[in-house]
């Protein structure tokens, strides 16, 4: 059975300005968390919050919104907008450079995550596994991307784009699926008393 996402949840009556705006606002977000940086003078790919506002949009604004706003947040970087982290390629040239194979996966991470929270139960390992599930789509197609952009061998390219990042892209996994047990009962509690006012 397919359950709501997280935010129409909370806002069942949302018009469509504000889901709107829950686009722009979410593209927003992962410009901000982009510039949390952390170049690796091993690596061309740097440590960045992105991928953490990749899972939070994922999993609160639904499959269709979140990807949405990964595609204006991908357009905006391309026509030259400061978005992506500082350093690297500027405009459409960071999306065929060695870190464009994770960008361009930011969409289809975040439409997979919202998609099936919006189909399994609301468990914490239903959570985590949705949610590493979309982290192993950008780490692994970023991978490959970065292999064929550098040239380098598989050993390689796993020892500059997946092995660094693991433990950190695990804790935000693990962060995200932490906090939405949390935040859906937040949302049960406050349907229960409205139903109890009315």
């Amino acid at each position: 059975m397919r359950s709501a996402p997280l935010l129409d949840a909370l806002l069942p009556r949302a018009t469509r300005a504000q889901k709107i705006f829950m686009v722009v606002a979410g593209s927003a977000l992962v410009a901000l968390c982009a510039q949390i940086s952390l170049p690796l003078p091993f690596s061309p790919v740097p440590v960045t919050g992105q991928t953490f506002a990749v899972l939070l949009l994922g999993a609160t604004v639904g499959a269709r919104r979140s990807a949405a706003a990964l595609l204006l947040y991908l357009a905006e970087g391309a026509a030259g907008v400061p978005v992506f982290a500082p350093g690297g390629l500027p405009g459409a040239a960071r999306l065929i450079g060695p870190t464009g194979g994770y960008l361009l996966t930011f969409p289809l991470a975040a439409f997979l995550l919202g998609w099936l929270l919006e189909r399994w139960p609301r468990r914490w390992w239903s959570f985590l596994g949705a949610a590493l599930g979309a982290q192993g789509l950008i780490v692994g197609f970023g991978t490959a991307w970065l292999k064929v952009v550098s040239g380098a061998s598989w050993v390689e390219a796993a020892q500059q784009g997946v092995l660094p990042f693991l433990p950190g892209e695990f804790f935000k996994a693990v962060l995200v699926a932490a906090a939405l047990p949390a935040s859906w009962w937040a949302v049960e509690r406050r349907r229960a008393a409205d139903q109890k006012h009315r």
